[in-house]
């Protein structure tokens, strides 16, 4: 199954036979219910990242329950789809973005793990994107944007800060002094949960503005955020369609095996309380010792 999150202009992507189904977590209710069903003839899980009707603030998204339950589903890529701001004069509203990098700049690290409770693992994350994903996404949406304007670009770093505030210019002249090439509130938990529940994940990140920094702009609003995420939905969905039949359907990408070297935890140590909560993101581990 390949998962995807995004805002509600992707519920015209096209999924033939959706229907709704409400998860339970033990981490507590994802975003909204998920909309599954068929592109290509694959399946497919949508969540509407802030719910339907926009209703969860960034810093209020429920990342471990939305992955844990995507998870569950049988997900093992995961595309995400995101507005973004520009950090730099390169990257033009309405051009999208393939960012291999992020830097984080929230306070919600705890929350960005499944482990804990008995069970430690460090996953690597030097490369927190899956680089198979990426490349397919950066192929499709070349195709889609060739001649209209817009623009996809191969790589960038994305700056995850905690909102719901935009940037004051101070900041946004800070992170594009650290490295950060566009900036938006939700990616990072989901890249970092993705990657610790074995899944295939990478951004596709729609630029709507020039955050503050850009003193030739008029800055950010969320107005001008609105009209150019309506104009950025079609070229969304149509990139969505256009990769998921490239999608290889076994999961043998290294981000499948993240776990592998992962855990420090014995197995014979194992709380059973957590494993019983951490069931679809150990599943393959426990089936050794069945």
């Amino acid at each position: 199954m390949i998962g995807i999150i995004g805002g509600s202009g992707l519920y015209e992507m096209g999924i033939d036979g959706a229907r709704w189904r409400k998860v339970a977590t033990p981490f507590g209710r994802p975003s909204d219910a998920f909309c599954l069903g068929r592109i290509a003839g694959r399946p497919v899980a949508f969540l509407p990242r802030h719910g339907r009707g926009h209703r969860r603030l960034p810093s209020e998204l429920n990342h471990r329950a939305n992955i844990w339950a995507l998870k569950s589903l049988g997900a093992r890529y995961l595309i995400s789809v995101s507005a973004v701001g520009s950090l730099r004069a390169r990257l033009h509203p309405l051009d999208i973005v393939l960012p291999d990098q992020f830097i984080d700049r929230t306070k919600a690290s705890a929350e960005h793990t499944f482990f804990g409770g008995g069970i430690v693992a460090h996953i690597a994350f030097a490369d927190p994107v899956s680089e198979g994903l990426r490349k397919l996404l950066h192929a499709a949406a070349k195709r889609v944007l060739e001649g209209s304007g817009p623009r996809a670009h191969a790589k960038g770093t994305y700056v995850n800060m905690e909102g719901p505030a935009f940037s004051t210019r101070a900041e946004s002249r800070f992170y594009r002094a650290i490295g950060g090439d566009v900036i938006g509130m939700t990616n990072l938990g989901e890249a970092r949960l993705a990657r610790e529940a074995e899944m295939a994940y990478a951004t596709m990140a729609m630029v709507t503005d020039y955050d503050c920094w850009k003193e030739d702009e008029a800055p950010v609003t969320v107005e001008i955020i609105l009209d150019r995420l309506r104009r950025n939905a079609a070229a969304a969905c149509d990139i969505v369609r256009a990769v998921v039949p490239s999608i290889p359907r076994e999961a043998t990408w290294p981000e499948h095996r993240a776990l592998e070297a992962a855990i420090l935890t014995r197995r014979e140590l194992w709380p059973p309380a957590t494993v019983k909560k951490l069931r679809p993101i150990l599943g393959r581990f426990l089936e050794r010792f069945l």
